[in-house]
């Protein structure tokens, strides 16, 4: 039979091979889009927009072949990179996840920048257990491969830091499959379960105790100290104080609680951050003066008012100068300083700031080792548990210092030497000024 050549074909024939081709081109496009649905869930409305342009992205294949572009011809035998149009690669590449694309042999087609970033630069063309070193995804790929159904599985990176994530795993029905291993990093989310976890923990711990200490002391009063006067006033006593120990750190439990709940809100209100530092002082000569400690605020000449919340800021500076009096030297000194920093200077604080007020704590005390100082705000971290209990405190004083710091948009440095004592301060925005009006001529 003779062949005709292209040249002498209808025009409408031609338009109809071309059209034909486009949805072929169209139809792989909503099969990567399908593909994105699988793996990621729940849907996104980035997610819905990557899926989109990715099948716009293959569909325009024929559009390139009008403009001159060769396009690259199916193969129903053979899966490359190349298969992909460069507009689909480059959507993929873009993916903040990392991504990999495996044939049907499970050789490396596609391992977009996330991934290299994981598995190393060389992954492409190699078979995929050559490539990921976890079992437990591994075995996820292979059941996909033998089921055809999507898999999804937890697994950890320990090096160069422990990391953790949720792979999925699916491929597609077309002959031959693709199979698509797309991760999701969960760190974040595991991190904070496992504070929860520690944090009920501690609080539980922290209750128990005291809780142990008065039922030991009920029993005791109903027993053979029933009669005996001076220990039941001494047991007495004792059950007061955990009594007020409890109150204490469900007290602080509870404000910390409110003050995460409003952390996303910050504070628009003026204060006088001077009027702070002295209504918190007040509150604390009761017991600066048990521990004979002077405690002194400096005067500062045309302080900025801040932007904050008048009772949080209160709190806060109660907690600093609280723990600067029970840490601090016995008939030692406890002192508040001001200054203020222009906001474009190199002083971390508050992004775009106009200007920021410091206010520094300053105890003579002995001084907090270098190594516990990153840990000072954690909950429930003590770097002398006994001291700490013997002096009233929860554990969650500087947690609370820290989210209250978090919600002002502010900053907390801590500067501390062994035997010169510590230094507390905190950054706060101060009220922008307003701009002075143009005079008019």
């Amino acid at each position: 039979m003779r062949m005709i050549p292209e040249t002498k074909l209808a025009p409408a024939f031609r338009e109809r091979l071309a059209m034909a081709e486009g949805l072929w081109w169209l139809a792989a496009g909503l099969a990567f889009a399908a593909a994105l649905f699988l793996l990621h869930a729940p849907y996104t409305p980035e997610l819905l927009i990557v899926a989109g342009l990715l099948s716009a992205a293959v569909a325009l294949n024929l559009s390139r072949r009008d403009e001159g572009e060769p396009a690259a011809a199916p193969n129903a035998g053979e899966i490359s990179s190349t298969t992909l149009p460069p507009r689909a690669r480059e959507m993929l590449e873009r993916l903040p996840d990392p991504l990999m694309l495996l044939d049907e042999s499970n050789r490396v087609v596609l391992a977009n920048t996330a991934m290299t970033a994981l598995v190393g630069r060389d992954a492409n063309n190699k078979h995929v257990s050559a490539v990921l070193r976890t079992p437990a995804v591994l075995e996820a790929i292979e059941r996909t491969a033998v089921t055809g159904q999507a898999q999804s599985v937890e697994f950890s990176l320990r090096v160069p830091m422990e990391q953790h994530y949720q792979a999925h795993v699916t491929c597609t029905e077309q002959i031959p499959r693709l199979t698509a291993v797309l991760f999701h990093n969960v760190t974040a989310m595991v991190r904070a379960q496992e504070a929860r976890s520690d944090f009920i923990a501690n609080a539980s711990h922290e209750l128990r105790t005291p809780l142990a200490a008065l039922s030991g002391f009920i029993d005791t009063l109903r027993g053979h100290a029933r009669d005996d006067e001076e220990a039941r006033e001494k047991f007495l006593d004792i059950m007061s104080g955990e009594a007020n120990r409890m109150r204490r750190l469900i007290d602080d439990l509870l404000s910390l609680t409110r003050i995460e709940q409003n952390e996303h809100v910050p504070p628009v209100d003026e204060v006088d951050i001077h009027g702070v530092l002295s209504e918190a002082a007040s509150a604390l000569q009761g017991l600066a003066g048990l521990d004979k400690v002077t405690l002194s605020i400096d005067e500062h000449n045309d302080l900025p008012r801040v932007l904050g919340d008048r009772d949080e800021l209160v709190q806060l500076f109660q907690n600093l100068m609280h723990n600067a009096i029970k840490y601090g030297r016995p008939q030692g000194n406890v002192r508040a300083m001001f200054s203020t920093y222009p906001g474009e200077s190199g002083v971390p604080g508050r992004h775009g700031a106009a200007s920021l007020v410091a206010v520094a704590v300053r105890d003579d005390g002995e001084g907090i080792p270098r190594e516990a100082i990153p840990r000072l705000t954690e909950r429930f971290y003590r770097v002398d548990v006994r001291r700490s209990r013997e002096r009233g405190g929860t554990g969650l004083g500087l947690a609370i210092v820290k989210h209250i710091v978090n919600r002002h948009h502010g900053r907390l440095l801590i500067d501390s030497q062994p035997g010169e004592g510590s230094t507390f301060t905190v950054l706060l925005p101060a009220v922008p000024q307003a701009e002075p009006r143009p005079s008019r001529k």
